[in-house]
């Protein structure tokens, strides 16, 4: 009996030692697979090179695995993972390891924008295949080994996340998880409950990220604002407002500021009495604040244009809070629910303001011009005006018509009128210089006393907003001219000539959808006669707008290049400081140079310099928020109507589908290529369009079609269509 226990005993303790011998074998392979990416990532955060004692501290193995560690190095070294940096030093292969900030594009892949790249050899991003994501989400910051690639694209594998790209996000609460709101964060967040954050599932959220699983997939977190219902275009207002960090909220500091400034306007020294001039401002219907103020009197020979412009610069004090939270946000951002101003509405609304019969502070230019629009000659001083009259778009419109159905409108008729007369004169000239002639149209969404989007429709332009706009361009350029003569260091508005190459692709698009062209060429002549082929046809606004998309994007620079868009050598923004901090400089500027005031141009030059890179950049962000706010309340408005039909144009032909835009909504869409019942379609490339394999059916880019809205993605604001009827298209000649 004793001996048959000694010998279970010693089967056990065999058995014992067999498993641990096994698991440690188990764990030492785990580490030759898994903990390169671990080493890797140790060097990287020490710099690129550390030695094994740093390696070995920061991995936290056992001590008893220190061997492993050196042989699993030395490996590392011969696959050329890494570089012996000699005395037990090791560094991470620069050419197969780098850093940079990861875009997750919602389908699941992603891209990578490295840190330090050659730009001059025009390196394109890194493509992230989903499988090769790891941990990581849209925004973090990288450690990324490349690992190949296609198609003249590297591709790379996320070896380790450096640094989380945020630590909040807004999403939909439901029964304790959090949805993200944005597409590309993959991820879901467990909350727990909220205390006195009473969230009710299908809210909107701000959630606090607290730790992130091993897998992309996973978080934890807690509720730190509730949104409400994102049913609310106030709502998707704010949830767009989090989801790109808007500043929203003016500091106390700002506030009390901005309540301590006087609101008395006098004409004092170094500043003209305009009260007499017969300034009226012009603005859309629903517009607050009016920042410029025009006046157009006939001259013997020509015309004298007065644009009178808010001089915020008289109460936003260089270097204090209120000038430092304006430059911080750079633009005012315009959404269908309410605006972000980049001022206090004390001054946005008030006293910066142009409003009718009260006073204010301006900024004009005063340029003469003879009967056929050519600018004689230009001065400019600050000012004291008197608007006579706050006019709509539409009013002068009537007006100009000869239809004077309101009070004051026979004293405005004689005003309106020159203006109008020099307004027409100043754009045919601009055209004939080689100006792109784009007509945009904007779409108006109009929400309802329940905050839901109740219409959309297209904004109408007229000729009001044509003069307006001239009014504002030609002064634009008389400053920036005027004060580049005089060697005045300001950030112009530069805009390049677009890639040849995708004009080319324009071009062969064009001629597809369009017809007979001009032969191709990087030339606005070029550009306005595309554009003047497609006016008044179904065709317009996809022309203009895929066109505005072959252009570079225009910028803010010190360095003047021109603007190719507007065909101006010198262009700056001068006419909006209470809503872009751009102008407000230039403003600066133009003070000081009108008072002899002297400043170091290098000093001022690597100031612009910043202050340019800075600027462009917070206009893009507003811009992309503007953009997908319409996006969202588009959406909205197009699940109301799933099952509804719309005429709509083939606006692009692909392998996976074709693109629909509905004109008078300005909506997007797609048909997948498998919800195109009855055939097997395929894609004719060159010719654009997709035929069928049976019925030859061909669907043309630039077709009509009456189409059906099949489904509406929320969370993508995606429109998806299914085809109704086909409709002839109508001849256009």
């Amino acid at each position: 009996m004793a001996r048959r226990s000694k010998r279970a005993k010693f089967k056990k303790r065999k058995a014992e030692n067999r498993d641990q011998s096994h698991a440690g074998r188990r764990e030492k392979q785990r580490r030759v697979d898994t903990e390169p990416d671990r080493i890797v990532a140790v060097i990287h955060h020490r710099g690129g090179v550390a030695d094994s004692k740093e390696i070995f501290h920061d991995l936290d193995w056992p001590r008893s695995t220190r061997r492993d560690l050196y042989l699993l190095l030395d490996a590392l070294v011969k696959q050329r993972v890494l570089v012996d940096a000699g005395d037990r030093s090791y560094g991470v292969n620069p050419r197969d390891f780098a850093e940079g900030t990861l875009v997750v594009n919602p389908k699941g892949f992603g891209f990578v924008t490295l840190t330090t790249v050659d730009r001059a050899k025009d390196e394109k991003d890194v493509f992230v295949p989903g499988r090769f994501l790891g941990s990581a989400i849209h925004g973090d910051t990288v450690l990324l080994q490349l690992v190949g690639g296609s198609r003249g694209r590297r591709e790379g594998r996320v070896v380790a996340v450096v640094k989380r790209g945020l630590d909040r996000l807004v999403g939909i609460i439901v029964d304790g998880l959090v949805t993200p709101d944005d597409s590309r964060l993959r991820i879901t967040v467990k909350v727990e409950p909220q205390g006195g954050l009473a969230a009710k599932n299908g809210d909107a959220v701000m959630v606090a990220l607290e730790e992130f699983g091993a897998e992309s997939r996973s978080a934890t977190g807690r509720v730190v604002e509730v949104l409400g219902n994102p049913g609310s275009a106030k709502v998707q207002m704010e949830m767009v407002i989090r989801n790109f960090d808007l500043p929203h909220e003016f500091s106390d500091e700002v506030k009390d500021q901005v309540a301590k400034i006087s609101a008395k306007v006098e004409v004092g020294e170094n500043r003209e009495d305009l009260r007499d001039i017969f300034h009226v401002t012009i603005d859309g219907e629903t517009a607050r604040d009016f920042d410029d103020a025009v006046c157009v009197e006939r001259l013997k020979k020509g015309f004298r244009l007065y644009v009178s412009i808010a001089d915020v610069s008289h109460y936003v004090v260089p270097d204090s809070p209120l000038d430092k939270e304006a430059y911080q946000r750079g633009t005012s951002v315009y959404f269908p629910a309410g605006v972000l101003p980049m001022l206090p509405e004390r001054l946005s609304n008030g006293l910066c303001s142009l409003n009718p019969d009260e006073d204010r502070y301006a900024f004009t230019a005063i340029l003469d011009f003879d009967d056929s629009g050519k600018r004689l000659k230009g001065r400019f001083c600050r000012a004291v005006i008197r608007s006579r009259f706050r006019l709509t778009y539409n009013r002068v419109w009537e007006i100009i018509q000869g239809n004077l159905g309101e009070a004051g409108d026979d004293v405005l008729k004689g005003p309106v009128d020159i203006m109008a007369e020099l307004g027409t004169l100043l754009g045919k000239r601009r055209m004939g210089r080689g100006a792109i002639g784009f007509e945009l149209p904007e779409v108006e969404i109009m929400v309802g006393d329940d905050d839901r989007v109740e219409a959309l429709q297209k904004r109408e332009r007229n000729q009001a907003h044509k003069l307006i706009e001239e009014f504002m361009l030609a002064a634009n350029e008389a400053v920036a001219e005027t004060l580049s003569d005089a060697k005045v260091g300001i950030l112009y508005r530069i805009h390049d000539a677009p890639d040849p190459a995708k004009v080319e692709e324009f071009a062969d698009f064009a001629h597809s959808f369009l017809g007979k062209l001009p032969k191709a060429a990087s030339t606005p002549q070029w550009f306005n006669a595309v554009l003047a082929k497609a006016v008044g046809t179904p065709k317009e606004y996809v022309v203009n707008n895929l066109l505005l998309r072959v252009m570079k994007q225009a910028c803010y620079s010190p360095e003047n290049a021109g603007h190719f868009g507007l065909a101006a050598d010198y262009y700056g923004h001068f006419t909006s400081p209470i809503r872009r901090y751009p102008d407000l400089q230039v403003h600066r500027a133009l003070g000081g140079w009108l008072t002899g005031a002297k400043v170091s141009a290098k000093a001022n030059r690597d100031r612009l310099l910043d202050a340019g890179d800075f600027l462009s950049k917070r206009e893009r962000v507003a811009v992309d928020a503007e953009r997908q706010m319409v996006g969202r309340l588009k959406a909205q408005y197009m699940a109301k109507h799933i099952g509804d039909s719309f005429p709509g144009i083939i606006s692009g032909v692909t392998d996976w589908g074709l693109f629909i835009e509905l004109d008078e909504l300005m909506v997007s869409g797609a048909i997948a290529l498998a919800d195109m019942a009855g055939d097997y379609y395929f894609l004719e490339e060159k010719m654009h369009r997709l035929v069928g394999k049976r019925t030859g059916k061909r669907y043309q880019l630039g077709d009509l079609l009456t189409v059906r809205v099949a489904s509406v993605d929320l969370l993508t604001y995606r429109v998806n269509f299914v085809i109704e009827e086909d409709v002839p298209l109508k001849d256009e000649g």
